[in-house]
């Protein structure tokens, strides 16, 4: 076997035909898929955020189950009383979808992220795999927990006809919650900074229903009032599980504003989490870190 040999600048290099005797496989998706799942798992901020969530949709669904008769369930979904739970707990997802990417930036893990996979696409789409199906996971369980207790529980003389695809409206709810949250990491992602990628997500969730309030009452900004009225998070959810979603229009001297279809929600929400996921793409693949 051939020497190794030394350079004129004194860097010792392997011979010709030298093969290191560790496995070396060629890196691929399911590498970044294992190590973003190890760090997911191995964070106290994931514990705290999706516990949170549960115990918000199983906590207060269950209270809201408690307090209902069978009769009430004549025209709604064994699933919606873990609506309530969700409205907040929806916000639990949004933080751990921004943390899932600000925090390697704040603790500068990023760079050895980076040094050890160098391709950054497969890197991030690791990351939305990752974080996508742990929190639509944990969503839905805790809804379907919450479901299925209303089921046993009021199941009864009066709750009326329940076929086997209302379900479908959990698992719609918790799609959009999912989506939220992914388009909470695609926001952290360009903003790299974690108070700042939450105060705009928080603002994107909760001011919508109240700058639509405001703008209602003067007749030249109405129209934009009642489309924000029309199209914010709250309202979506609440149409996916099946609660009225009537807007009171408060130029219209009580006129209802009927809310749109669950499909524009969606459509929606995958039109604006698409645009920031594909911006996210382009920004980590043109900045330095």
């Amino acid at each position: 076997m051939t020497a190794p040999t030394t350079t004129a600048a004194g860097e010792r290099t392997q011979p010709e035909g030298y093969s290191s005797p560790l496995p070396a496989p060629r890196p691929h998706l399911g590498h970044a898929l294992a190590s973003e799942w190890t760090k997911l798992t191995s964070v106290r901020s994931t514990m705290w955020t999706l516990g949170s969530l549960v115990l918000l949709v199983v906590g207060v669904g269950g209270l809201v189950v408690w307090q209902t008769a069978s009769r009430d369930y004549e025209r709604m979904p064994f699933t919606t009383p873990a609506l309530f739970g969700l409205l907040v707990g929806q916000l639990s997802v949004i933080v751990l979808g921004v943390l899932t990417m600000t925090s390697e930036y704040g603790t500068g893990l990023i760079r050895t992220t980076l040094t050890a996979a160098p391709d950054r696409y497969r890197v991030l789409s690791a990351k939305y795999l990752v974080f996508a199906v742990t929190a639509f996971l944990t969503t839905a369980g805790s809804v379907c927990l919450v479901g299925l207790a209303a089921s046993i529980l009021r199941d009864g003389p009066g709750s009326g006809p329940h076929p086997g695809n209302e379900w479908a409206a959990g698992l719609m709810g918790s799609f959009y919650v999912t989506l939220l949250g992914v388009l909470a990491l695609a926001v952290g992602t360009l903003v790299r900074h974690s108070a700042g990628a939450i105060a705009v997500m928080l603002g994107l969730v909760t001011l919508p229903p109240v700058i639509g309030a405001v703008l209602s009452i003067w007749e030249a900004l109405a129209p934009v009032g009642r489309a924000l009225l029309r199209y914010n998070a709250p309202v979506a959810l609440m149409q996916l599980f099946g609660l009225p979603t009537n807007a009171t229009d408060p130029t219209a001297a009580g006129e209802a504003v009927a809310g749109p279809g669950d499909l524009s929600h969606l459509m929606l929400i995958l039109l604006v989490t698409g645009a920031a996921v594909a911006g996210s793409y382009v920004v980590v693949g043109r900045r330095d870190v």
